[in-house]
């Protein structure tokens, strides 16, 4: 009995240290819909987001959105609030810390770092992270030239190093490539150009790093099969056999879609990494561990195309009082300590 006893407490020993020793890593990605304050800063064009607009955009209507947000990050993943946020169009760091530090979120205990860009409308991409996993080493302003080609000013890219529990660095890149309006091809040359921007920042890092842990996410305003994927960053879905210092794109080929245009589901956010990732030893993920977040309650019936569609703050300039016009994205990666 006493040998018996003695194997089961090994055995109840071993489990619980591998249950500590494998422990998951939560990355997630989603493109708010303007979340503007309702202040006015005179360098930015976001008078459309004032009291006094057609839009009539309150401080009530603003506290809601920050709850709207908070809801969904703390819905992403269960009982585990995500290691990493990226989220796309917040106008200032007054946004991004009502956020954290005033919503449902402040008992989470994110830090978070953001860019602060010349784009025309004053939005930027957030970082949310969880210091406890993810220690800061430094924060990176990666610009993107577009007026040089005729373009308006774009978004910055933002490029943030941390060290995870195993010790190793994890090099993240949350972009918002510039916007479709006008036309896809008559823009195309502006997301080429960030693109082009990205590659060389992730090369940098592929040559820079003896084990080089890359995650690149955000809103690209292009689908996986678009030049700016698989021509310049050179980003597909992964096949049998991954090379470690090559891009995949872990939205590739998924169902359904980030966002819906004119009746048909579309993939704008990806979740990009190295192919070092996919066949990691301390840490690793895989095509299937990245999905879309569908969450009912982030849904509402499409009244003309049919079918569901995102519940977003507005339609046009009407007020409807939902959460974006885009679906979040997660991926998921486990952190094996050494």
């Amino acid at each position: 009995m006493n040998v018996i006893k003695l194997l089961l407490c090994w055995a109840a020993g071993f489990i619980a240290m591998n249950l500590v020793a494998q422990q998951q890593f939560l990355v997630m990605e989603y493109n708010v819909e303007n979340l503007f304050d309702c202040r006015h800063d005179s360098l930015k064009n976001d008078l459309e987001f004032m009291p006094e607009s057609p839009r009539g955009w309150t401080y009530s209507k603003f506290n809601k959105k920050i709850e709207s947000i908070s809801r969904v990050i703390l819905s992403a993943s269960g009982e585990q609030v995500p290691d990493l946020v990226g989220l796309c169009e917040v106008e200032n760091e007054f946004c991004a810390n009502t956020l954290v530090r005033y919503s449902q979120l402040r008992e989470a205990g994110y830090e978070y770092v953001m860019t602060d860009s010349p784009d025309e409308r004053g939005i930027d991409v957030l970082l949310l992270y969880q210091p406890y996993t993810f220690k800061l080493l430094e924060k990176r302003i990666i610009s993107v030239p577009t007026t040089t080609i005729g373009g308006r000013p774009t978004r910055d890219i933002l490029h943030v190093s941390g060290l995870v529990l195993t010790g190793d660095t994890l090099d993240v890149f949350l972009v918002h490539f510039p916007s479709r309006s006008g036309g896809w091809r008559k823009t195309e040359p502006y997301r080429l150009m960030a693109a082009s921007c990205l590659k060389s920042a992730s090369d940098s890092i592929m040559r820079s790093r003896i084990n080089p842990y890359i995650i690149i996410m955000g809103d690209f305003n292009d689908y996986p099969s678009n030049k700016s994927l698989v021509e310049i960053l050179d980003a597909r879905k992964p096949g049998n056999n991954p090379e470690p210092y090559s891009l995949y794109n872990l939205m590739d080929g998924k169902n359904g879609g980030t966002y819906k245009y004119r009746g048909e589901w579309g993939i704008l956010d990806q979740m990009i990494v190295s192919g070092t990732l996919i066949d990691g030893r301390n840490i690793k993920t895989s095509y299937s561990k990245a999905r879309i977040l569908d969450f009912s309650f982030l849904m509402e019936e499409d009244d003309r195309f049919g079918g569901d569609a995102p519940f977003r703050t507005y339609h046009g300039m009407r007020y409807k009082g939902g959460y974006s016009d885009h679906l979040p994205v997660l991926l998921e990666l486990e952190i094996s300590q050494p």
